[in-house]
């Protein structure tokens, strides 16, 4: 009888789970050592405000420390005007947004799949990219007067370009087997368009609009320090004049944090819409 074989069978196997448990307990205990990204958003928070603290407490270029200008909020909060600027802002940015990015994807997807609107479209919107929307905002104003079209067409411009491309890289990106197969099953286009260009492309579009929101909100506050009643950045421009730097950071303040919220509220949806898609 061959002894031998069994007891380096049984070794082999002893170092073998003892190998596994050793690669495992190593990926567990990183695995516990995760900090959850609530945790380090609170952590940077707080590391953010200790050195605006120490900024201001050091007196470096005057700037107001957190306390005076959570009071300075607090004042414009009561008496209405920050609640009635911020409303301003951001239902001009909500209009121009939504025609900018609702315009993109339509045209988005006939330049992706038309190879001519692409051609007759794609010099214009190269060109205007090219462009800043903030350069147009004076023409606008001398076109369309100092009224809310202007603002909203500069805040619609910066979305809709930012989005267009997006879309056009999304649908011209789909991998072309996924067409030849549906076709193959005997879809038409139409399906193929609904059922296979549509979700493929939905990550670049639903980034784009990300990019799309941060490009109108430095429009709207660029537009309206040039000609406005009412708005964030109306506030400031007025703030500035005096030289109030409490309403001035209670205006950038406020314009973060609606940017921020409106931001997590499109990765939110992007996260539902593309739940099929890996992540990391």
């Amino acid at each position: 009888m061959d002894i031998g074989v069994p007891g380096e069978s049984k070794a082999a196997g002893g170092t073998a789970t003892g190998a596994a448990r050793a690669t495992a307990r190593p990926a567990g205990r990183r695995k516990g050592r995760s900090v959850p990204a609530p945790v380090l958003n609170v952590i940077a928070l707080v590391l953010g405000l200790a050195v605006w603290a120490l900024l201001a407490w050091r007196g470096v270029g005057g700037l107001p420390g957190p306390l005076a200008v959570a009071r300075r909020g607090g004042d414009l909060l009561r008496d209405g005007t920050l609640e009635g600027d911020m409303v301003a802002s951001l239902r001009r940015v909500l209009i121009g947004f939504a025609l900018g990015t609702a315009l993109a994807v339509v045209v988005g997807f006939l330049m992706g799949w038309y190879p001519v609107v692409r051609g007759l479209c794609e010099p214009y919107i190269q060109f205007f990219r090219a462009v800043p929307p903030l350069a147009l905002i004076p023409l606008a104003i001398v076109l369309m007067g100092i009224g809310e079209t202007p603002k909203i067409f500069v805040i619609f411009l910066a979305a809709f370009l930012s989005s267009v491309v997006a879309t056009l890289q999304g649908v011209v990106g789909v991998d072309r087997t996924l067409i030849d197969a549906a076709r193959v099953l005997g879809a038409r286009d139409r399906t193929i368009f609904l059922r296979v260009v549509i979700p493929a492309s939905a990550p670049f579009i639903l980034v784009g609009m990300r990019v799309g929101l941060g490009s109108a909100w430095a429009t709207v506050v660029a537009a309206e320090l040039i000609a406005a009643q009412e708005g964030l950045g109306f506030r400031m421009q007025h703030a500035e004049t005096y030289y109030d730097l409490d309403t001035i950071f209670v205006g950038v303040i406020a314009i973060g944090v609606l940017g921020l919220v409106m931001d997590r509220l499109l990765l939110l949806a992007e996260r539902r819409i593309t739940r099929w898609q890996e992540r990391r």
